[in-house]
């Protein structure tokens, strides 16, 4: 065992250990461990075999090893099975507590060859790599010749081109059990959170990219003999098909309040969605004075300037650039009465998905009124709480806040069409035009590869004959112009 003050050269020796995890192993534990090679049998710090509750004598073997080896084994025997997901959690639990500074994961089964273990630690140990996965498709023909199964093959490549394309990830291979870690990377990953079963190792790569770890990868040859699989291949290709996907909607802002990759201002929607149609509305009226209530960076209030409006943007404060973009702004916040100077100043008042954001919509949605000039509108869109996303959500009792959508982490209030409509009748106000807009799955494409945005277009084409017919269900926004009564 290597005392953690050892150096080679100016720089302590990592402390390397081995997380060995076991399910009725018994027959081929202690070969597994004999081919570690002696020149790592060595040095490394320690061995923790994690028997998963094996009904066969798995537990035994591993105590006999001990007896018999020069490794500084610890064996374990979990009181109830975990899972692969769950042992793998806590031999990480171990590796942390321990003061590690690298983990091996090798299954006790022998499928996975010991004589590479070191060229899986090189590249932690040199600094280069988070993560090191061993993949048994970066040499060409080697994972049929190793003996994998042709159904294991084509599916192990269809999985991981799929799993590559939803995440911008470029690896040989997603499903390779054989892994080594630096043990300060997986501190900042939420493994408790993590799934107990066989996509566990799915979820362990989608935080690393989450977390912009660097993941590499080396050859490792195939071997497969007669150890038994216990691993489902319907259920563990649909469980590692969903996560990918939850993690390709939560980067896009969806799902559960996870932490998004966009920035908290909103994107435009100006080809399809919600800001085009406000800006074609704007588009009939001649140059008029305009009031952009919630104008967060004026970017809306921009594009209404280049058809000729004079823009006054309102919000509670004056994010960066909002100044070059609009003619005026006044600082306010829109739960509190709007200020006394608005009143009857403007031809055009956008209220662009603001209503759900107050407190008291109907407060808010009155004072706008009183802003208009005789032969004013008020321009209103408003996220559809009946959309069949957030309905599908609280039907299976995952209702939760995302970064964006109708369930925006800053909503205050929800709206149907019913509901969004008798409001506007409790303001004194009357409907001139209504358009419902869908999905904006253009907006999902955004840096998707060539493939995918055909995919995602046709998404889109799909859910905008879909809206048409069903606006309730399938209506993202909801959208009206208004005038007083």
């Amino acid at each position: 065992m290597l005392d953690p003050t050892d150096r080679v050269g100016d720089a302590p020796t990592p402390r390397v250990g081995v997380l060995v995890v076991a399910y009725n192993a018994a027959a081929t534990l202690a070969h597994t461990l004999a081919r570690l090679p002696e020149a790592f049998a060595a040095k490394v710090d320690h061995v923790m075999v994690c028997d998963d509750a094996s009904t066969d004598e798995t537990y035994q073997v591993g105590l006999a090893v001990k007896e018999d080896s020069r490794l500084p084994i610890t064996v374990v025997r979990r009181a109830r099975n975990l899972g692969y997901g769950g042992n793998q959690k806590a031999g990480y639990a171990w590796a942390i507590e321990h003061g590690l500074d690298i983990v091996v994961l090798l299954h006790a089964d022998g499928q996975y060859a010991p004589e590479e273990i070191e060229r899986l630690v090189d590249p932690l140990t040199s600094g280069t790599a988070d993560a090191v996965f061993g993949s048994r498709m970066m040499v060409r023909g080697q994972a049929r010749a190793g003996g994998m199964p042709a159904y294991k093959y084509v599916g192990n490549r269809i999985l991981t081109s799929f799993q590559n394309r939803l995440t911008g990830a470029r690896l040989s291979e997603w499903h390779s059990g054989y892994r080594a870690y630096r043990v300060d990377a997986l501190t900042d990953l939420p493994l408790a959170s993590y799934s107990d079963g066989f996509d566990f190792d799915t979820e362990i790569i989608l935080g690393l990219l989450a977390a912009e770890k660097r993941i590499a990868e080396v050859p490792i040859p195939t071997y497969y003999g007669d150890e038994i699989c216990y691993v489902n291949g319907i259920a563990y290709a649909r469980d590692v098909s969903m996560d990918v996907v939850r993690h390709w909607a939560n980067t896009r802002g969806f799902g559960g309040g996870v932490s998004s990759t966009e920035t908290d201002t909103y994107d435009l929607k100006e080809e399809y969605g919600s800001h085009a149609v406000l800006l074609r509305w704007l588009a009939t009226r001649s140059p008029s004075r305009v009031l952009d209530a919630g104008c967060f960076d004026g970017r809306f209030a921009d594009l209404a300037r280049e058809q000729g409006h004079h823009v006054t943007g309102l919000d509670r404060q004056k994010l960066d650039g909002v100044a070059q973009r609009v003619d005026a702004f006044i600082e306010a916040d829109l739960n509190d009465p709007l200020p006394r100077t608005l009143s009857a100043a403007f031809d055009v008042v956008i209220a662009g998905d603001i209503l759900e954001h107050v407190v008291e919509p109907h407060s808010l949605l009155s004072d706008l009124a009183g802003a208009l000039r005789p032969g004013g509108e008020i321009l209103v869109s408003v996220p559809n709480f009946g959309h069949w996303y957030p309905r599908g959500r609280t039907a299976l009792g995952r209702f939760d806040y995302d970064q964006r959508g109708p369930l925006d982490r800053g909503h205050l209030r929800f709206f149907t069409r019913d509901s969004i409509e008798a409001l506007i009748a409790n303001c004194g106000l009357r409907i001139l035009d209504r358009e419902t807009v869908g999905t904006p799955f253009d907006m999902l494409a955004s840096g998707s590869s060539r493939m995918r945005t055909r995919v995602v277009s046709g998404a889109a084409r799909g859910d905008r004959v879909a809206t048409r017919v069903w606006p309730r269900l399938f209506g993202y926004q909801f959208l009206y112009r208004l005038e007083v009564m």
